[in-house]
């Protein structure tokens, strides 16, 4: 498959500006799902940000820190995650690293700044698992399809997706958690442990359903222009296989067009296709194992 260098559009800077828009919602659900519904039931959340609270509770509980309403747990987590942006940076690329950086600061200021109610807004702990799960799931699955993440975990989740083809974020999520939650059992009670641990499954369903991350597409496109193949390599840099055709009852000559990309780059495809081709016919299979080389968009 041969590929051109990437040719940065208009449509390029608009979807850019819209992924940004898009991590912004998402961190405001996450850190909404949290500060609403989990830590006013006395519930620890997974990942960096669940050691970030316990750490704050230790500081809270076993110091003479007087934190007043402000909640570190925001600023802690941003700290834990200095290390991790040197990853993102070298292996995971650099808009992946500008955007979880965005996410990671966005999500910090949103703990800080979403205040933990004094009156829970639900009392039964099980419907406030679900509620938080369900918002705090959407809003870190949405940020993963822009592109970014709100760090810790997702940028770890995220490597090993890429080195390791069909692994989940949500799988790698629950077993580190496994460990985190022990922790919690230690110095917490086990209320408190089998709450979270249920907050936590329903975030780890609901985040691998909002990101698509293993559902990859392969179209086949038969067109008569003979720039659309470059059209593709150029704005979304997917490598394109071209071989020459001919219609079996007009006896006219086509393009033949081969490349796998993932779900949710589908419109942007179309668009493309469809801009240069209004008459182009494409054929779509989804939901397949591809090996070799081929990059997956995270």
């Amino acid at each position: 498959m041969r590929k051109l260098p990437r040719v940065y559009s208009l449509n390029d800077a608009k979807n850019q500006l819209s992924q940004y828009g898009v991590l912004l919602t998402g961190t405001f659900l996450y850190a909404a799902g949290v500060n609403l519904f989990i830590v006013p039931a006395g519930l620890y959340s997974g990942g960096f940000v669940g050691i970030a609270q316990i750490i704050r509770t230790l500081l809270v509980n076993y110091t003479s820190l007087n934190l007043g309403n402000l909640d570190v747990a925001g600023i802690i987590n941003l700290v834990m995650n200095i290390p991790l942006f040197l990853l993102a940076y070298k292996k995971l690329g650099k808009r992946f690293f500008e955007k979880t950086v965005f996410g990671t600061i966005l999500l910090t200021v949103f703990l800080t700044i979403i205040k933990n109610p004094m009156i829970p807004i639900v009392e039964d702990e099980l419907t406030a698992c679900i509620v938080g799960g369900i918002l705090a799931g959407f809003g870190t699955g949405i940020m993963l399809r822009a592109g970014g993440s709100s760090g810790g975990l997702d940028i770890l989740g995220m490597y090993v997706t890429k080195v390791k083809p069909g692994f989940s974020v949500g799988k790698l999520s629950m077993t580190v958690n496994f460990f985190v939650y022990i922790a919690c059992a230690l110095l917490f009670n086990i209320q408190v442990v089998i709450y979270s641990v249920i907050y936590t499954v329903f975030v780890s369903i609901v985040m691998d359903r909002a990101h698509y991350q293993n559902i990859n597409t392969s179209v086949t496109i038969f067109t008569k222009k003979t720039n659309v193949a470059d059209a593709i390599m150029a704005e979304m840099v997917r490598g394109v296989t071209e071989w020459k055709g001919k219609g079996a009852y007009t006896n006219e000559d086509t393009t033949i067009l081969v490349t796998v990309i993932s779900k949710y780059e589908i419109a942007r495809l179309k668009r493309i296709v469809y801009d240069i081709d209004p008459n182009a016919f494409m054929i779509m299979s989804s939901r397949l194992d591809v090996y070799g080389n081929f990059e997956k968009r995270l």
